[in-house]
C-alpha cells in the first residue's frame, strides 16, 4: 500500500512518555528493536503521513530529539498519554493532530489519512481506530481546537477513551490491518516480533 505524501493539514506525534514499568523502568521509546530504537521505527512509519512530528516524552528528551522535535508532557510526573495528547495539542500549529503510541513500531501506512478522511466527512472533531476487535484509543486525530478540553479532561483525570466518547469521536475500522496495532510492552513482546519478522 502506498503512503500519501505528507498532509500539510496535520502533525503527528508520538506518546513516549510512558513508564516502561514491564522493562524494568527503563525508556521503551529506546529499547532496541531489530537493531534500532523502537521510536525510530514509529517515526519511520508515521513521519511520511504528516507535515512535522512531534515527539511527546518527559526523559531523555536529547536521543529523543534526534527523531522530532520533543514535546514535555503537560503535566509533572507520570499522568498517562492523555498528558502527553494535551502538550502535542498545546504545541500543535497545524489543524489536526494525529497521535500514536511509541510502543507499536508498525502503525497503519494509511493511518493518517482515513482518520482524516473520516472526520472531513463527518464533520467530527475525533476520529479513532478500530482494528477489527477493539478500539485503540491512542491512535487518534483530533482537531486542534480540542486543546482546552483536552487540559479540562486532564485536569479531571479522565482516561482517554472517557475524553473520546465526550468528544464524540467517529471510529474508523481497520480491522483488516489489526496486526499494525500489536504493541509491545516485555522483553518478550521485543523478541517474539523480531522472530515474526525475521521470518
Amino acid at each position: 500500500m502506498s503512503v500519501a505524501s505528507p498532509n500539510p493539514d496535520i502533525t503527528a506525534a508520538i506518546l513516549a512518555g510512558g513508564q516502561g514499568a514491564r522493562l524494568g523502568g527503563r525508556d521503551k521509546g529506546l529499547e532496541l528493536l531489530a537493531g534500532k530504537p523502537l521510536v525510530a521505527w514509529v517515526s519511520q512509519a508515521i513521519g511520511p503521513q504528516a507535515s512535522k512530528l512531534l515527539i511527546c516524552a518527559s526523559r531523555n528528551t536529547q536521543e529523543y530529539s534526534a527523531f522530532g522535535q520533543v514535546i514535555a508532557d503537560a503535566a509533572d510526573g507520570y499522568r498517562g498519554p492523555l498528558a502527553g495528547i494535551a502538550a502535542a495539542l498545546a504545541a500543535c500549529t497545524t489543524q489536526w493532530l494525529l497521535t500514536v503510541p511509541v510502543d507499536a513500531p508498525q502503525p497503519p501506512s494509511d493511518l493518517a489519512g482515513c482518520l482524516h478522511a473520516a472526520v472531513q466527512k463527518s464533520g467530527n472533531d475525533c476520529a479513532v481506530a478500530y482494528d477489527g476487535q477493539r478500539t485503540q484509543p491512542l491512535f487518534a486525530i483530533y482537531r486542534r481546537t480540542l486543546v482546552d478540553a483536552a487540559a479540562a479532561a486532564l485536569e479531571n483525570d479522565l482516561a482517554v477513551w472517557r475524553w473520546q466518547q465526550e468528544c464524540n469521536a467517529i471510529r474508523v475500522d481497520f480491522s483488516n490491518h489489526s496486526a499494525n496495532f500489536i504493541n509491545l510492552n516485555t522483553e518478550a513482546d521485543f523478541r517474539l516480533w523480531e522472530q515474526r519478522e525475521n521470518g
